[in-house]
């Protein structure tokens, strides 16, 4: 067990309010201050997000005194509110200054934009194929045809292999006769697939 720590000594002693005190705050950073230092002030330009500690009295002579522009001149110090505006960040006007648009390697991140968007509209515009069963590959591959054949082109194939396989356009042939079942077989495939337009 720890004698000398902080919790101890507040715990069991009547506490020294001064210690204590200090170890709370820290110690008034102006010159010859002994009291705690419980109030923040900035620093000053160029170290933002750095502050003094100031007791009540000090930090309100500090405030009165305390100016962001010093050292700047007149022109700095309206670019700089002028740039404030905007968050210091760059700006220009639409559909104007393209060079200034472009980053440092010449991107462009509008003109990025717009590409997807176009190709967003050409995908939406194009219809969407459905992938073919491996049945339907079949049908369509015994009617010699792309898997992307429109419905006239199946109607014109299949009346056309029915014509050229048909026992009687072959003078009562019937070796022509299995052929012309799976021309039949695949144009009904096609059919209930709704491969065709009624």
């Amino acid at each position: 067990m720890k004698l000398d720590s902080k919790i101890f000594d507040s715990i069991r002693v009547k506490p020294d309010k001064e210690r204590v005190e200090q170890d709370r705050h820290p110690v008034c950073d102006h010159p010859g201050c002994n009291r705690p230092g419980m109030h923040k002030a900035p620093k000053g330009r160029n170290r933002e997000g750095q502050f003094f500690n100031f007791c009540v009295d000090h930090v309100r002579e500090y405030n009165k005194s305390y100016n962001y522009f010093t050292g700047m001149g007149d022109e700095d110090v309206r670019s700089y509110q002028k740039d404030s505006l905007t968050g210091h960040r760059p700006t220009w006007k639409m559909g104007v200054n393209r060079q200034a648009a472009d980053g440092p390697d010449g991107f462009d991140p509008r003109s990025s934009m717009r590409g997807n968007a176009q190709r967003k509209a050409e995908q939406a515009r194009r219809p969407r194929q459905r992938k073919l069963l491996t049945l339907e590959k079949r049908s369509l591959d015994v009617l010699n045809l792309s898997h992307r054949a429109t419905s006239t082109e199946i109607k014109a194939r299949y009346k056309e292999l029915v014509k050229l396989n048909h026992p009687d356009a072959n003078g009562g042939d019937r070796s022509s006769e299995d052929r012309l079942r799976e021309i039949i077989q695949a144009y009904n495939v096609l059919k209930k697939a709704g491969f065709l337009s009624k």
